[in-house]
């Protein structure tokens, strides 16, 4: 099938999108040429200072898995995936639901492809659900009819903001939103994050050019950010695991003899929980 005929309708096919530039990072197919020439971008910008985009994208997915992993481990039945993206291997209700089965989800986007893939994967699923939402109204999410009818919010649930926030440029914004959600969740809640991080690595031209493609996509820019921004998003929290690390460390493959380098793991992640 020729590209233009697979683009449903109100999609642009010539404005990249985050979620297809990750789909192209992991190596997926659901994107278009825009997405591919934005990503590519991206891959020669991080290729410039050392990193490896896909590499990145592999582990942050890895880290993911992860986490829901030890979470439904330890009794978690409701998770809140926002900013989801497209579906590929071990999507979030896959992993909850091999350790738990039953394990109820909620995938959030505002990308229109996102939702129209989404919706064709889980229509047989009655323990899934996926709605159009913005992460900047976290409210609006937690009180759709829609989600609280499907989840039992009184119970604790996760809320999985992975690899999301640094599409949140303004750092107050971002702030206000971390804490929303943490005000949202609950004795029992958890938090699951991941950011992109500038560590040593930052530098002014590349920065500048990443928030250029980042730019074009209808996110509007990209922030990398350090790890003494990061650590408020979990302020009050319990840390679980390992604390607040390079994704690498949260997988099962990081590198034992730590040759995989903390700057050029390119982003940070961590789990919290609300205290008793």
């Amino acid at each position: 099938m020729a590209e233009a005929d697979r683009v449903p309708a109100g999609i642009n096919p010539d404005v990249p999108s985050v979620a297809r530039m990750y789909d192209y990072y992991l190596g997926g197919r659901d994107n278009f040429a825009s997405d591919r020439e934005a990503a590519e971008k991206m891959i020669e910008i991080g290729r410039a200072m050392g990193n490896d985009a896909r590499q990145i994208a592999l582990a942050n997915r890895g880290f993911l898995g992860r986490a829901v992993r030890m979470l439904a481990e330890a009794g978690v039945r409701q998770f809140i995936d926002i900013g989801a993206g497209l579906p590929t291997q071990d999507n979030v209700h896959q992993v909850a639901q091999r350790q738990a089965p039953g394990s109820r989800i909620v995938y959030v986007d505002n990308d229109p492809i996102v939702l129209t893939h989404a919706r064709a994967l889980l229509a047989r699923d009655p323990d899934v659900l996926a709605v159009e939402g913005d992460l900047k109204d976290v409210d609006a999410i937690l009180d759709d009819p829609r989600v609280t009818g499907h989840l039992d919010l009184t119970q604790p649930f996760a809320i999985l903001l992975v690899a999301v926030l640094h599409f949140i440029p303004d750092n107050a914004e971002a702030d206000r939103i971390a804490a929303r959600v943490r005000a949202r969740l609950g004795t029992g809640g958890h938090l699951v994050l991941s950011h992109l991080y500038e560590g040593n690595a930052s530098d002014g031209a590349a920065a500048k050019a990443s928030n250029k493609v980042y730019s074009g996509t209808a996110s509007g820019g990209i922030a990398a950010r350090g790890y003494d921004d990061i650590a408020p998003y979990f302020a009050g929290l319990d840390l679980l695991g390992p604390g607040i690390v390079r994704v690498a460390d949260w997988t099962a493959d990081a590198s034992p003899d730590g040759s995989y380098d903390f700057v050029k793991s390119g982003i940070l992640a961590g789990v919290g929980r609300v205290p008793a």
